[in-house]
């Protein structure tokens, strides 16, 4: 199994995790972390006034009946125009991946998706005026269109500034920034002239749909459905702790589909609860956080359990890999264990390492989706946050995402208990053994 593993999944594995297009992706969404934490707990903390009716006595006293204006005004600045941050960041990481300083690149990007969108809003009061554009295009709605746009903008442009006839070269004591602008110049607008030519022709295709429009309904609105469903998200879970398994980070490795589809799905339940929505079967159920805080409880692999797990059974012989696991396994830190115990490449302890996360999925998606617990409206929240915690914060306050993760931790503690019990018995067997071996060797010496 090991030598299957080593010999065909791990070359695929190392291959599609360093794709410079998803890492591009990956790393600008995970670069917007401060953006979407302080634009989730901005709208937690209006929201928080309903739910705990002190706190929102206390603020409107301090700051009077319209308190709440500030974590609008930060969710306007923050989530409303989530895409086009994105766009800024995937074009400067997928152009510095090619050596190039990335700002030129970053700009000729944001001007191809600017161009892309409609400049005439559909909304009634505007009565179609020109210059109203609706933030639908600024927001996660956009996000996959913004993706798309900054990899191949990014991608045009690089290319163009390799053809050295489209090279304008300015003579030696030209300031250097002016010198590298020239040099890009041409390339630059070929690019916008392209994509201005591409939107022109593809209206005229589509019946005057944008690419935006058409590629939700074709694409995104069957894409974001498929991906909030159970069968999803134990795929999901499954192949991430598969490539644990033979050491390779699976977070990261899948990070460049999974981050955008979970960033999408966790912006539109912020939105919606920002909005006061309280149908939930609205809001998707898969979305922002959700495994941080009910799967991943002291990393992948659920390894909290593991480590409260050899705390009641063998607390003694783990002693040094308890003392040093433990604290950053309260804030899913588990690379100790991982590496230390070890997990990885030991069948073993896989068996609970794959096993518990699959489970809980299937419980805190279960008990969403029948209404026992408050489905994640926190779009971001510290992937650091301890088990329990995580929960109550990424369910906008509510107890019951506190009790969901609790819940999940003491299954992973069950099902990693016997594994424990398991590893000990065989242990003192390796132990016994050796044992016999040099009193039977000193015997015949």
């Amino acid at each position: 199994m090991r030598d299957f593993l080593e010999k065909y999944i791990m070359p695929t594995a190392v291959k599609f995790g360093n794709n410079r297009h998803l890492l591009a992706v990956r790393d600008a969404l995970i670069g917007m972390i401060a953006i979407t934490m302080i634009g989730s707990f901005a709208v937690l903390l209006n929201n928080l006034g309903s739910i705990i009716k002190p706190y929102g006595k206390m603020m409107e006293s301090i700051f009077g009946p319209t308190w709440t204006t500030l974590g609008g005004d930060i969710w306007w600045g923050t989530f409303a125009f989530m895409t086009i941050f994105a766009v800024f960041g995937i074009s400067h990481k997928l152009a510095k991946s090619y050596g190039d300083d990335g700002f030129e690149a970053m700009l000729i990007s944001a001007a191809c998706f600017f161009l892309l969108i409609p400049q005439v809003a559909n909304v009634p009061e505007t009565e179609g005026a020109w210059g109203f554009i609706g933030w639908g295009y600024f927001n996660s709605t956009a996000l996959f269109t913004g993706i798309i746009v900054a990899l191949a903008a990014t991608e045009v442009f690089i290319r163009l500034t390799r053809v050295k006839a489209f090279i304008i070269r300015l003579p030696e004591g030209v300031p250097p920034a002016v010198a590298g602008a020239f040099a890009k110049l041409i390339p630059g607008m070929l690019t916008i002239l392209s994509f201005g030519i591409f939107g022109l022709l593809f209206r005229m295709l589509s019946d005057g749909k944008p690419l935006n429009d058409w590629l939700n309904a074709v694409l995104v609105a069957p894409l974001t459905s498929a991906a909030d469903s159970l069968f999803f998200a134990i795929l999901i879970v499954l192949l991430v702790h598969v490539f644990w398994a033979v050491g390779l980070h699976g977070p990261n490795i899948l990070g460049g589909i999974t981050t955008p589809l979970f960033t999408s799905l966790g912006t539109k339940n912020t939105d919606l609860y920002a909005m006061g929505v309280t149908d939930l079967d609205k809001y998707a159920i898969l979305a922002g956080p959700f495994l941080d805080a009910f799967v991943y409880l002291g990393g992948s692999g659920a390894t909290l359990g593991l480590i409260i797990a050899m705390f009641l059974a063998a607390r003694k012989r783990h002693k040094q890999l308890l003392a040093l696991g433990t604290p950053p396994g309260v804030f899913q830190i588990n690379e100790p264990l991982l590496f230390g115990l070890p997990i990885v490449l030991n069948p073993l302890w896989l068996i609970p390492f794959i096993t518990a996360p699959v489970i809980m999925t299937i419980v805190a998606y279960t008990a969403i989706k029948i209404g026992w617990v408050y489905p994640v409206v926190t779009a971001s929240i510290p992937w650091v946050t301890p088990a329990g915690i995580g929960g109550y914060l990424a369910t906008g306050g509510h107890i019951s995402g506190a009790v969901l993760a609790l819940v999940n931790l003491a299954i992973s503690i069950v099902i990693y208990l016997p594994f424990v019990y398991i590893n000990a018995k065989i242990d003192e067997k390796k132990l016994q053994n050796k044992i016999d071996v040099n009193v039977g060797s000193h015997i015949d010496a």
